[in-house]
């Protein structure tokens, strides 16, 4: 067989053996996970996760995963927990523990300090029987026949499955919160992600200029014009009233048909109906506009009047596109 192949073949193994174990875990939900999301819906504290090894760096991802979605959590190393950091974790706050054997020195030193705290405790372990899952006020049982590792070693299809567990605790949390696109975009802010769910067109137009002629205006002027907005286009508009829009493509088709330009007007020139959006719509709304109508400029429009124009590469520009 092949380099090729081989390659292959065993990247085919490892996601078939982590998928099965995924499709398992489904049957593994029972009402310890329910009452484990209705306790931390009802809560009065934070979430504090712990674990140790590749574990721990799974619960950061579940913590950041939580705070993303409305619920408060705070990451904390079961090492560190018995080493100085256990004040992390205050009366009213929850604890999540994973482990995949449940057996690991530092749990078994942790998880009496934490009942000694009247903390409840989830755990997300592999093992039901071990200590961890024998301790815990919820036990999510998160089972796996086998890590994906060929010596079974390598932490691989038990950290993935205890990945999934996690994102179904912060979405069940998130939907009993009513969490809205609008709560999202408040805790994401910066980036791409927050101005897909915040920015609006209005703040597209700001940048740009406002090309714009009118119905009798000259070829010459519109080429003028189109060339002075650096926006490859121009509005026509008739008193208040926005009659079409002109796009070097219009230009092109244009002289490409031998007519004499000497007599033409923008009138003769302009697409009439142009693709509309209100300012105050959201930016990803306009870049759907265009992407359903083939189009790289849309014109932005405040009580049906002319407002500006959006073009393609503000949305590139915002990462919008």
């Amino acid at each position: 067989m092949d380099t090729e192949n081989k390659i292959l073949e065993v990247a085919q193994r490892t996601i078939q053996i982590e998928s099965a174990a995924i499709s398992n875990l489904e049957n593994c939900l029972d009402s310890a996970f329910a009452k484990a999301v209705q306790h931390i819906h009802t809560a009065q504290g934070r979430v504090i996760i712990t674990g140790i090894g590749k574990s721990a760096i799974i619960a950061q991802k579940i913590v950041a995963t939580m705070n993303s979605t409305g619920t408060p959590a705070v990451f904390l190393h079961a090492a560190d927990a018995i080493h100085g950091d256990l004040g992390i974790i205050q009366k009213n706050d929850v604890v999540i523990c994973i482990s995949k054997s449940g057996n690991t020195p530092e749990i078994k030193v942790l998880v009496p300090l934490i009942k000694n705290f009247n903390n409840k405790l989830i755990a997300i372990t592999s093992h039901k029987d071990s200590f961890l899952g024998k301790e815990a006020d919820f036990l999510l049982h998160a089972p796996i026949e086998k890590e994906a590792c060929p010596n079974g070693l390598a932490p691989t299809t038990s950290t993935t499955v205890q990945l999934v567990m996690g994102d179904a605790l912060a979405i069940c949390l998130l939907e009993l919160k009513g969490f809205t696109d609008k709560d999202f975009a408040r805790y994401h802010p910066g980036g791409a992600l927050g101005k897909k769910l915040y920015l609006r067109v209005k703040e597209l137009i700001a940048q740009n200029n406002k090309p714009q002629v009118s119905s009798t205006s000259s070829l010459r002027d519109v080429i003028v014009n189109i060339s002075e907005n650096r926006l490859g286009m121009t509005v026509v508009v008739d008193g208040n009233s926005i009659t079409g829009i002109i796009t070097d493509g219009d230009l092109r088709r244009m002289l490409a048909t031998g007519k004499d330009i000497d007599s033409l007007t923008a009138v003769d020139i302009m697409s009439s109906n142009p693709k509309t959006v209100d300012v105050d719509e959201m930016a990803v709304n306009a870049r759907e506009i265009m992407e359903d109508h083939n189009i790289s400029q849309l014109i932005a429009v405040e009580n049906e009047q002319y407002a500006g124009v959006v073009h393609v590469h503000d949305l590139i520009r915002e990462g919008i596109l």
